[in-house]
């Protein structure tokens, strides 16, 4: 018993160690170095005509309008509960 509580032990801690591994605390590996050539005047003309150039409503985004009817919601209720009643609206396990 001791001797496989000690094995299950040594390959529960083998495996763990592996894991855990800690990396620089400066991050230095996220620090962007550039040299612009740019003005700020000259990035703050050209980001002020981005807007025009684009449109503002996601790609994709375009839905139809919903088509809009004359017919009452009494009326279509009555009519799904006569469709019903008459076996034209299959229900329970008799359904399609």
């Amino acid at each position: 018993m001791n001797a496989k509580f000690l094995f299950a032990a040594a390959a529960i801690a083998a495996a763990v160690s592996g894991v855990a591994r800690a990396d620089e605390a400066d991050a230095s590996q996220f620090a962007i170095k550039f040299d612009g050539q740019r003005t700020r005047a000259e990035v703050m003309a050209e980001a002020a005509r981005v807007p025009a150039a684009r449109s503002q409503e996601p790609a994709g985004s375009r839905v139809l309008v919903a088509p809009t009817s004359n017919v009452s919601v009494q009326a279509v209720r009555a009519e799904a509960a006569q469709a019903l009643r008459l076996g034209k609206i299959p229900s329970g396990e008799l359904s399609f």
